[in-house]
């Protein structure tokens, strides 16, 4: 029986991942009371003892916007915690996998990002998840890391959730239309995971949905899907905007489209549309 150890069970990927894992593996999930990862001792206590197979961070301060004026509890989290497990992997020889983002980019390359195009992040969050890639390849140990975009789930807080909600309550949105991206369901990303543990893969890679979006067509997308599976019930008009109709504190890469080709071959898994995934995910929130 395979032990892997989970950190930050608590968020939409954790929870996939939970639900996924495959027979032969025994998941050690702590909480954040259990394990805080930027206390280095405790880290350190907590891998040696349990010696898992693999380690699998999903822990991250993710409020892009908030990060601004919290640089360092966003470097806390997405830079030093990172280093100490990749540290408390090194010493006990589990394979690290740690999860990151396209906001490591700037988006102006102008063609999907491959892993190995240089980053440029525009924000304090993506510079402090640069910082955390830098720790774990600096540190020696065994390590994947994924870069993964737009993440959502049945579970915790995200954008599909929060259109849902806003639609119920609203005649009309505004929604950003000059940020391209990919929407990614959790559970693919959690498939992808399981998958490159089983292979023992190293080194950086992008995986996302098939496809490309930009938040206005997600949006819209959210609409027409879940007025047809019944989960909204009233017209609301989806009108586009700017991002300078709309700014925020935190600036955000215009295009970060990943290249995932790499980490096809690497799993031999290829994606499935972000739609399609779409629909399965809205459908676990069908009243039962």
């Amino acid at each position: 029986m395979k032990k892997i150890l989970i950190v930050g069970m608590g968020g939409q990927l954790g929870f996939e991942l939970v639900r996924s894992c495959p027979g032969g593996c025994r998941l050690v999930a702590p909480t954040v009371a259990e394990l805080d990862i930027t206390d280095r001792a405790a880290v350190i206590n907590y891998v040696t003892a349990e010696k898992p197979a693999a380690i699998i961070n999903c822990a991250a301060y993710t409020a892009v916007d908030k990060a601004e004026s919290e640089p360092d509890k966003a470097f806390a989290v997405n830079q030093t915690g990172p280093q100490y497990l990749a540290e408390a992997a090194k010493e006990t020889g589990a394979l690290l996998v740690h999860i990151s983002t396209d906001f490591v980019f700037s988006g102006a390359q102008g063609r999907p990002y491959r892993p190995d195009d240089q980053p440029n992040p525009l924000s304090v969050y993506g510079k402090s998840k640069l910082a955390g890639e830098n720790e774990v390849l600096a540190s020696g140990a065994r390590a994947l890391i994924i870069r993964t975009a737009w993440l959502y789930s049945s579970h915790g807080n995200n954008f599909v959730k929060t259109m849902l909600r806003l639609m119920g309550e609203r005649d009309s949105l505004g929604v950003v239309a000059d940020q391209t991206g990919t929407p990614t369901w959790a559970a693919s990303l959690a498939e992808l995971i399981w998958r490159l543990i089983d292979k023992q893969a190293t080194g950086t890679l992008h995986w996302s949905d098939a496809g490309t979006a930009s938040w206005y067509d997600f949006a819209v997308a959210i609409y027409e899907e879940a007025t047809a599976l019944g989960l909204l019930n009233r017209p609301v008009q989806i009108k586009p905007i700017t991002t300078a109709d709309y700014p925020t504190p935190a600036a955000r890469p215009a295009c970060s489209v990943l290249d995932k080709s790499a980490a096809y071959a690497a799993a031999d898994l290829q994606p499935v549309h972000w739609r399609a995934n779409l629909r399965k995910m809205l459908t676990e929130l069908k009243p039962a």
